[in-house]
Order: structure tokens, then C-alpha cells, then sequence
């Protein structure tokens, strides 16, 4: 590698290039090599070859700039689908989404016939996915099925698409076109789960054969015995998976056996967390127990983790209802009108939260802020006080406590304002 180096800072390019070449068995997959020869290749007017070498940079590394940009050079004058394909993935690399999108249509228009125009349809699909502009999405992969009919992708896609537009018979028409006519077996499975969804368990049932979608089904069906059977036979199989829990949490719920519920539900939190499922579950308990406030409560989180934000706060806020003393629901009405930019309002709960916990920080230092910011330095003054109290060495306090006793003393005043720029020469 040294001598090819050498080679080529002394511009002995023909045989740096041979050198080079020697160490691509050696590291294939080496892209700092690859862009040599495909450099040297280019000064040696080896355009096919550079051409090679710059398409295999881009097999190693897809999202490589310098490799996309040559090459849009070299196409540009005798292949322009290549061209416009490549610009298209170029632009959305950068995320210049309008722009690949014209060059993915554009490629599309330049392609010498529908098969070759097929993978700029697949990028110009996916980029109206991603930009959530659905029915765009829908008829690129329409298109797509008269020339790639064959492939499970297409429907899979449109079955996705189709749910978020049509609705979810829609996906299953396509999906069971896909069974019927093209026989992918592998969409057994997946239109089980639909038929689940779609409150179809017995379609489920003939199709599936995995063993939890058998349970769940013969729940749906109220053949509750029957599904606990397979899911007790099973349950060892599918330790560390969300779904068994679930399922058992299901049977214990509509057994009436609360307890195993919960139980189950806490082994569900514990491999995924953050899923929304763990908070519609325990509504659901807490409500057939008649439990409003644990049941608004749930619904509350359920949604903040759904990014219904507002519907969570109206939870939360109904939850209040039935107690206005929970520390934890309280701070969490707070932050939340923060986060909706109703400061006053939230206030309100800090103020309700600092009755309950008088040593509450947090709610202390936004009281203090809030009442600064409204003119009321005389509150905002007792507040920070307070805090000087409870944590003397609190940031806040040091940097705040000197200017709020000011201002509380004279009422921010306009010689206290000079005061605060001017300071002792007044």
C-alpha cells in the first residue's frame, strides 16, 4: 500500500493503479482503497472501471456522498436513468425530498422500459410513504404491481398503506389477492393477525398455526379454557416475549382474576417499557373494578405514550376529579400545561403541589419564576425564600435571591433598574 501511495504522489499513476489493484482481494470491502483506484481510474480515462469501483463504494457504504456525486458525473451524458436515479438518492441523502422525488419521476420517465424504471418506482414510493403522502404512495405501487406482480413486498406495502387511507378490509382484500393468486404462504400469518384485528377470529383460526395467535383467537371466540391450555403448554417457549404476557394477562382478565392480571401486565412493562399497551391494560381493570381514578389515570399515560396530548391532559385532568391530593398526577397536570404553554395554569398545580409538599423544590422555583415574570415580586420574593431555606446551595437561589429581594423591596422601580445596570455608582 505504501508503494502505491508513493507511486501516486510522484504521478506515476499507471503503475500506482497496479499496485492498488494488488491489495483488492485483500480488502474488498475497504472503501479508502476503492475511492483510490476509482480516483486514478478517472485520471487514466478508465471510466467503466472508475464506474465499477465507484458502485462498489456505494455497496459497502450506500449513504456515500463523494461516490453518488462521481457518479451522477459519469452518467450524465449517456445514461440518464442512472443519472437521475442516482441524483434522486443523492438529494435524499441531503434530505431534499422535493427534489429526489422529481428525479425519482424523472428517472422513471427515462428508463428504456417498466423494468427498468422499477427501482426508481420502489424510492419514489417510499418517499411519498415517508412524507405521509399516502394515496401518492397507493398509486406508485399500483403501477409497481403490473410490472412486479410477483413480488410479496408490493402488497405487503399496499395492505399498510391501504389501513392508514381505506381502512383495515381494505388491506385484507389485497393481502388475501396476494394468498390467492400469487401464493405467498409467508401472508398466512400476517393475515391472521388482520382477521384478529379485524375482529374475525375464526378466519384466524383456519389460517393460523402459530400457537399464541391460536389463543388468541379462541379468546376472541370465548373459548377461554381452550386458550389457556396452549398458552400454558407454551409459555415456556416464548420467555423474554411481550406477547405471551399479554395473552395471559388477557385470560386472567376476562376470568376475572385481577391479581394474575397485573402480575402478568408487570412482567409485559418489564421487557418494553415505553409500550402503550401496559396503560390501556390496566385502564381496563381499573375501570371493571370501578377504580375512576387509577382508570383515567392509565388512560392518561396510555395516550401521552400514543402522542395524544391533549386527550391525555383530559384524563388526567378527569382523574383529578376523583383526587386532587395524588403528588404524582399533580406534577404531571403541571408539566404537561407547561408543555401546552399555559403557564398560569399550571401554576395553579405547582401551587396546589407546594400545599401538599411544602418542600417541593421544583414546584417552588416555577412559583418563584412564574410570580417574577408577572410583576409580583413580593410572592415571587417569599417563594425564593423559602427555597434559600430548604437548599441554601441551590443554583437557582445564588444566582436569583439578590435581584428578587430587590425588586420585592422596590417594587421594580425604575431607579432599581438603574440601580441594575449602573449599579454602586448611583
Amino acid at each position: 500500500m505504501k508503494l502505491a501511495e508513493q507511486l501516486e504522489q510522484d504521478e506515476k499513476y499507471e503503475e500506482a493503479y497496479v499496485e492498488y489493484k494488488k491489495e483488492l482481494p485483500h480488502k474488498q470491502g475497504d472503501v479508502e482503497l476503492l475511492t483510490k483506484l476509482a480516483h486514478i481510474a478517472l485520471i487514466l480515462d478508465k471510466k467503466e472501471e472508475a464506474k465499477a469501483y465507484y458502485g462498489k463504494m456505494l455497496e459497502v457504504d450506500p449513504s456515500n456522498i463523494l461516490a453518488h456525486e462521481q457518479l451522477i458525473d459519469l452518467f450524465v451524458h449517456e445514461d440518464k436513468f442512472k443519472y437521475y436515479l442516482l441524483r434522486g438518492n443523492l438529494h435524499a441523502l441531503q434530505q431534499q425530498m422535493s427534489y429526489a422525488k422529481s428525479d425519482y419521476k424523472k428517472a422513471i420517465e427515462n428508463a428504456k422500459d417498466q423494468q427498468e424504471a422499477l427501482p426508481a418506482r420502489y424510492l419514489h414510493a417510499g418517499l411519498c410513504e415517508g412524507q405521509e403522502k399516502y394515496q401518492e404512495a397507493i398509486d406508485e405501487y399500483l403501477r409497481i404491481s403490473d410490472y412486479d406482480e410477483k413480488n410479496p413486498i408490493v402488497f405487503l406495502k399496499l395492505a399498510e398503506l391501504y389501513e392508514k387511507t381505506e381502512g383495515i378490509i381494505a388491506s385484507i382484500e389485497i393481502l388475501e389477492k396476494g394468498l390467492k393468486e400469487n401464493g405467498f404462504k409467508d401472508f398466512e400469518e400476517i393475515l391472521a393477525g388482520y382477521y384478529i384485528r379485524n375482529s374475525q377470529p375464526e378466519k384466524a383460526l383456519e389460517l393460523t398455526k402459530t400457537d399464541l395467535t391460536k389463543a388468541r383467537a379462541l379468546m376472541d371466540l370465548g373459548k377461554n379454557e381452550e386458550a389457556f391450555e396452549i398458552l400454558n403448554r407454551v409459555k415456556d417457549n416464548y420467555k423474554g416475549q411481550t406477547l405471551i404476557h399479554s395473552l395471559l394477562a388477557q385470560y386472567y382478565f376476562q376470568k376475572g382474576l385481577k391479581e394474575e392480571a397485573f402480575k402478568e401486565i408487570d412482567e409485559f412493562a418489564k421487557l418494553d417499557p415505553n409500550s402503550p399497551l401496559i396503560y390501556q391494560m390496566r385502564a381496563l381493570i381499573y375501570e371493571s373494578e370501578g377504580d375512576s381514578f387509577n382508570e383515567h389515570v392509565n388512560w392518561g399515560k396510555y395516550n401521552i405514550l400514543k402522542g395524544e396530548k391533549e386527550v391525555a391532559l383530559n384524563e388526567f385532568m378527569t382523574a383529578y376529579q376523583f383526587n386532587n391530593s395524588d403528588i404524582e398526577l399533580i406534577e404531571t397536570i403541571a408539566v404537561q400545561l407547561e408543555a401546552q404553554k399555559d403557564i398560569t395554569k399550571a401554576c395553579e398545580f405547582y401551587e396546589r403541589l407546594v400545599d401538599l409538599e411544602p418542600n417541593n423544590t421544583n414546584a417552588l422555583e416555577k412559583l418563584a419564576k412564574f410570580r417574577d415574570s408577572i410583576g409580583d415580586y413580593t410572592m415571587a420574593f417569599e417563594y425564593i425564600e423559602r427555597l434559600k431555606e430548604i437548599n441554601p446551595r441551590s443554583q437557582f437561589v445564588s444566582e436569583n435571591f439578590d435581584s428578587y429581594k430587590d425588586r420585592a423591596e422596590n417594587g421594580g422601580s425604575f431607579m432599581s433598574f438603574l440601580k441594575s445596570i449602573f449599579g454602586k455608582r448611583m
